[in-house]
């Protein structure tokens, strides 16, 4: 173990001693706690979590708090710097809060996100938060979402780790699984700590290890699917012709999201398909595709630091990649976060799914259900539970975040059709506006809303075809079109339908 891991749990340790009184007196003598002298030089807990982003410290926080010992694994303490998880839905901010963990969005200069605004061809639409579906306690302000660098929030998190109570927080790399060779059953991890061998022991081991883990191959049967490309930039002192909200931005081209992420800070993410036809190497490359392709679609306000940024020549990319959710059969195993379920980032919802996803395992694995972690097959009858009861939230983000991008980012003439229906449904108002933003802040969690208004899109989509079109061709709009249209929509969404009710 390296020297810096050493001083780290001395230090923790040394926040564990109590006081004592006898006779009345206070006893100066600490007492040590006992279970962080386990996990300290025994390297043995109830909980091992590998990772400590956004579900590791989260997870961790609630465990502690529930009264199981926690070791939490990281290989790198430093803040990280990353382009993505960088938007809090409502939702998540709300399940934030129900952790317990709402002061971490505070002090990172994080900015208040009440919507969006989608430019259509630069036609402009308002997509507020819906504030009829805030709870009765606090109808005062409206839905909330959060933007900020992503590496303050993580920072925060983990000092809420260090700092709650029955957590030790370990710099260490975890290099693969301890499995008992007879039952199967996971037993901990191997790490590399300071360059030598080390092992973590607990009576359930949870892997949260980003969209790149290292285990998923091993206890997953599903891989991700990379459909397309962010690359990012950070734009200085833009300005957004909607403060305080997203925009997406749809065109000929892939879609653009922008939101601002601190006070100077906004984020432009472009969506760049594989083999997308500009962006090619005899095309000139990305940075032509950007000059050619996004800044004429750009609001004009935006171009400016849009320019500046490019020049700095501070490209950034990520994939964008969809991974089903699977039931969890493995004992001692939990994954958890992208490890385990991925969609695309266009709808920022991934933080809101992973936050709820803490708050149900936490609830559904507390001492009042699972006395004892060791207690294999009571944690494997939780873990089914867990998959589907966490579908009410995950499901509706997951297929909206494919099926929406599938429209925004339309290559073909049907996919057009319904982009230019869907754009025209949020013009409408009222409940057309409001239930699929509430959808998206992760507000409303019922799936059959989303598929009423997805296919309300579509019979919208033809009737458009009917209003904007030639008296003459209301007839094959009706009688073929429209078979097409509803065929299409059916195509878009029902994979994703039937990945969410699959085992």
């Amino acid at each position: 173990m390296s020297s810096t891991a050493t001083t780290t749990l001395s230090s923790t340790a040394t926040q564990r001693f109590q006081p004592t009184v006898l006779k009345g007196k206070l006893d100066p003598t600490p007492v040590v706690d006992h279970r962080e002298v386990r996990r300290r030089e025994h390297h043995e807990a109830d909980v091992v979590i590998v990772g400590a982003g956004i579900v590791g410290c989260a997870a961790a926080v609630a465990f502690g708090k529930q009264g199981r010992s926690v070791i939490l694994l990281e290989r790198s303490l430093k803040e990280p710097d990353r382009i993505v998880g960088e938007l809090l839905q409502p939702g998540g901010v709300q399940a934030l809060e129900k952790l317990g963990l709402r002061d971490c969005l505070e002090d990172i200069d994080a900015i208040p996100c009440y919507g969006y605004q989608i430019l259509y061809h630069r036609e402009p639409v308002h997509i507020p938060y819906p504030a009829n579906l805030l709870p009765s306690s606090s109808p005062q302000s409206p839905p909330e979402g959060r933007s900020f660098h992503h590496g303050r929030f993580i920072s925060k998190l983990r000092a809420a780790a260090r700092a709650a109570p029955n957590v030790t927080v370990i710099e260490s790399n975890v290099t693969s699984t301890i499995t008992c060779s007879y039952t199967k059953q996971v037993l901990g991890v191997e790490c590399q700590t300071g360059g030598k061998d080390d092992y973590y022991f607990g009576s359930l081991t949870l892997v949260s290890d980003g969209y790149a883990s290292k285990f998923r191959k091993s206890y997953l049967p599903h891989q991700p699917q990379v459909r397309s490309k962010f690359w990012a930039l950070e734009l200085i002192d833009a300005d957004l012709p909607c403060p305080n909200h997203g925009h997406v931005i749809l065109s000929d081209a892939p879609p653009i999201l922008i939101y601002q992420i601190g006070t100077h800070e906004t984020r432009i993410l472009i969506d760049i398909p594989e083999n997308c036809p500009t962006a090619t190497v005899a095309a000139g490359g990305v940075k032509n595709h950007m000059r050619n392709v996004v800044l004429p679609a750009l609001p004009p306000s935006v171009r400016p630091s849009f320019s500046a940024a490019l020049a700095d020549n501070k490209l950034r990319s990520m994939p964008n990649s969809f991974l089903p959710p699977t039931t969890q059969k493995t004992a001692g195993l939990i994954m958890l976060g992208d490890a385990m379920n991925m969609r695309h980032p266009l709808t920022g919802g991934g933080m809101t799914v992973a936050f709820n996803d803490v708050l149900l395992l936490t609830t559904l694995l507390s001492p009042t259900h699972i006395p004892s972690l060791e207690d294999t097959p009571a944690v494997l009858r939780q873990m089914h539970a867990f998959h589907w009861s966490r579908k009410a939230s995950s499901s509706v983000i997951n297929i909206l975040a494919m099926a929406l991008y599938s429209l925004f980012a339309a290559d073909d003439p049907l996919l057009t059709t319904l982009q230019n229906g869907c754009f025209r449904y949020f013009q409408r108002g009222g409940t057309c506006v409001s239930e699929p933003c509430g959808l998206l802040a992760g507000l409303i969690r019922t799936p059959a809303t989303l598929v009423y208004h997805f296919f309300a899109v579509a019979f919208y989509a033809v009737w458009r075809r009917m209003c904007e079109g030639p008296v003459w061709r209301v007839p094959y709009v009706l009688g073929v079109e429209m078979f097409l249209v509803i065929w299409k929509a059916c195509v878009v969404i029902g994979p994703y339908l039937v990945w969410e009710v699959r085992r």
